[in-house]
């Protein structure tokens, strides 16, 4: 029955799309049933879900397809569930804030072809973690990063879309190439396709560890991992806002759903590969924070902040294999319910900041940050749920982000009960990556929201703003509302993640009973005590407004008596000492016009971080293959015989890697 529901709701997210162009003359109309039938699809999503992961059986359900190797088969467990969840919930949100936000009646044909895409990339993505045949898998992957790359575009007349969408699309048929290969050759292997015939692989030898690279590239550049990260950032900020929230919120885990399904596939992966997946995911926590403090655009620094979460999400699974490798149930139990919760709540908090981000645009008509300030008078409800996501994201108790991030700290802790000098226990130092990357975050989220809430309005368009409609403010509080439940009770989630836990490494439930029980008492006890502190500061300024303590008075700036907008303290001025120690990975375009003589009418500075992977290594690397293929072109162009010398040194370069290599 579950499995049935599931099906319905991936048939009627899929459809959903259909509504809109069937009453393209009327578009209001029309948009308001897709956003329904989304809601219904995430209904039927979380009827399925839920009972799964409460303890009922995994469902599967096996249907002929006429094709080699290729089954409609279909199973939805623990570990399909957890991603099932937010995959249907978060575009449902998105679609009721696009009413709002991005409406059919003004946007036209282009909102129909975005309102098709939209439902047919959730439809896609619920059918990747529900696929139990690797062809199936991988029609629903190619299907999903097709979805992709037309959303992206979808104001196709923009430049910035058009380039963001061609990388992103290279990005992912290169990732899909190394998912092939994978398949192919486990598959080949086994005999079968089928997902279920591929247990107990061998993780030994030369072999195994190929087919682990090809599984982190492969899903690695769709998760966004550094340095596989360089389409992330392009494409998440040329997307509308509720599009954007769906590619970080869920789109980016299906890359993680992957690494987790692939590695279940091995038997006791060696400490090693653990080890990879720690260290690729302090880098990614670090440098993706680092990057989003140098930005401008807020949605190109919330997408740089994607790379960050996914860093975190990845040290959890590197510490839950380095606990399957060990045999160490509390390794295990708290590096899986870290990641796996982390999942689930960076699609809350992210897509809540992608939406508030959304509506900070749809008033002022800009995202830069340096354009902004004082919108919190115009827009309370906007400023007060976007803090909410942006304590979130930083990790402060009571709220979700903490609890994950409490579970990976835990779980790297606990490294420490290893054999003395083992070389495994350096787990550890995951504890003070994720302390240096909470700081980090935090120092970003205090600039934006002083940058862009508080403070007063740097432009004419922050000084017009207006509250946003109610129905682009619902979702954004069933997000802050969502944030705000997971965190203050942990442990209703202890359970069903205790369970995925134990589907996805094999273990008897029984013996991570008591590392779950540990784990939820501290997480529940800290997010009670910070929540009584929270009230009790809120209840007192609560009460000094009511007494009218204070005067107000306009935001002091720097001892003026009547600053200007351009006296006032701007993002880039908050951030530029954290900058300066990561210049080496900014490595900033830096543009300054000097002011000239004794009574100086203007002068300019301004700083543009770059993309290293992709502005200095990639495009560069792309012209010059193309330069170098142009020149062979042209000189065997019309000469048959250079031609057929080409073609004869292809075949023995194939013929030599079949027989060498295959």
């Amino acid at each position: 029955m579950t499995g049935a529901l599931a099906l319905a709701a991936v048939v009627l997210a899929t459809s959903s799309g259909l509504l809109g162009l069937a009453l393209r003359d009327r578009p209001d109309l029309g948009q308001r049933l897709s956003a329904g039938a989304l809601c219904l699809a995430a209904v039927l999503g979380i009827a399925a879900a839920v009972p799964v992961l409460a303890g009922s059986p995994a469902s599967v359900i096996q249907l002929s397809w006429n094709q080699p190797h290729a089954s409609l088969a279909f199973r939805l467990d623990a570990l399909s569930a957890l991603f099932l969840l937010p995959i249907l919930c978060v575009p449902a949100l998105g679609a009721v804030f696009g009413i709002g936000y991005w409406p059919q009646e003004e946007h036209g044909s282009h909102a129909v072809n975005l309102q098709l895409w939209y439902g047919v990339v959730t439809g896609s993505m619920a059918l990747v973690v529900l696929a139990d045949n690797a062809l199936l898998f991988l029609f629903a992957w190619e299907v999903m990063a097709l979805c992709g790359f037309f959303l992206v575009r979808a104001e196709p007349d923009r430049r910035d879309a058009q380039k963001a969408s061609w990388v992103y699309l290279a990005a992912a048929h290169v990732g899909t190439f190394a998912i092939f290969a994978f398949f192919a050759s486990v598959g080949s292997a086994r005999g079968s396709f089928d997902f279920s015939a591929w247990g107990g692989l061998g993780s030994g030898g030369a072999a195994a560890s190929w087919l682990a690279l090809l599984a982190l590239l492969g899903f690695g550049l769709k998760a966004g991992l550094v340095p596989l990260h360089f389409w992330l950032p392009g494409a998440h900020a040329a997307a509308p806002s509720h599009v954007s929230a769906v590619m970080s919120g869920v789109l980016l885990k299906t890359g993680i759903y992957g690494l987790f399904r692939t590695a279940g596939f091995f038997e006791a992966p060696p400490a090693s590969w653990g080890a990879v997946l720690m260290v690729l995911g302090g880098v990614s926590g670090v440098l993706g924070v680092a990057l989003a403090l140098a930005q401008h655009d807020l949605k190109r620094l919330l997408a740089y902040h994607s790379v960050e979460n996914i860093g975190i999400i990845t040290m959890g699974l590197g510490i839950a294999m380095l606990g399957r490798s060990r045999g160490e149930p509390g390794l295990v139990l708290l590096g899986f319910a870290g990641s796996a919760l982390h999942v689930v709540n960076h699609a809350l908090f992210k897509s809540l900041l992608f939406l508030g981000a959304g509506s900070v645009q749809h008033a002022t008509g800009t995202r830069d940050v340096e354009r902004l300030g004082g919108l919190s008078r115009a827009m309370p409800w906007t400023a007060g749920l976007f803090l909410v996501g942006a304590a979130a994201i930083s990790g402060l108790p009571p709220l979700n982000g903490f609890v994950s991030e409490w579970f990976v700290a835990l779980g790297a802790v606990s490294a420490l009960e290893l054999a003395p000098l083992d070389r495994a226990s350096f787990a550890v130092l995951v504890a003070p990556v994720l302390a240096l990357v909470g700081a980090l975050a935090a120092a970003c989220f205090v600039k934006v929201q002083g940058s862009v809430f508080l403070g007063n309005p740097r432009t004419k368009d922050a000084a017009r703003a207006e509250e946003s409609p109610g129905v682009m403010l619902v979702p954004m509080a069933a997000l802050a509302g969502a944030c705000v439940i997971v965190g203050l009770a942990p442990a209703l989630l202890i359970a069903p993640l205790a369970r995925g836990a134990a589907a996805w490494s094999g273990m008897d439930p029984a013996r991570l009973a008591g590392a779950a029980g540990a784990a939820s008492g501290t997480a529940t006890w800290v997010s009670g005590v910070a929540f009584v502190l929270v009230g009790t500061v809120a209840g007192l300024w609560l009460l000094r407004r009511r007494l009218g303590a204070g005067t107000a008075a306009e935001t002091w700036s720097c001892g003026y008596a009547y600053p200007t907008a351009r006296m006032a303290y701007t993002g880039s001025s908050f951030a530029q000492i954290l900058n300066q120690g990561f210049r080496w990975v900014l490595l900033p375009r830096v543009r300054f016009t000097p002011p000239k003589g004794p009574f100086p009418t203007g002068a300019r500075f301004s700083t543009e971080p770059r993309e290293a992977v992709l502005d200095l290594a990639l495009l560069p690397a792309v012209r010059d293959y193309i330069s170098a293929t142009s020149r062979v072109r042209g000189l065997i162009a019309g000469r048959l015989h250079l031609q057929a010398l080409l073609v004869l040194a292809t075949l023995v370069a194939l013929l030599a890697w079949r027989l060498l290599w295959w």
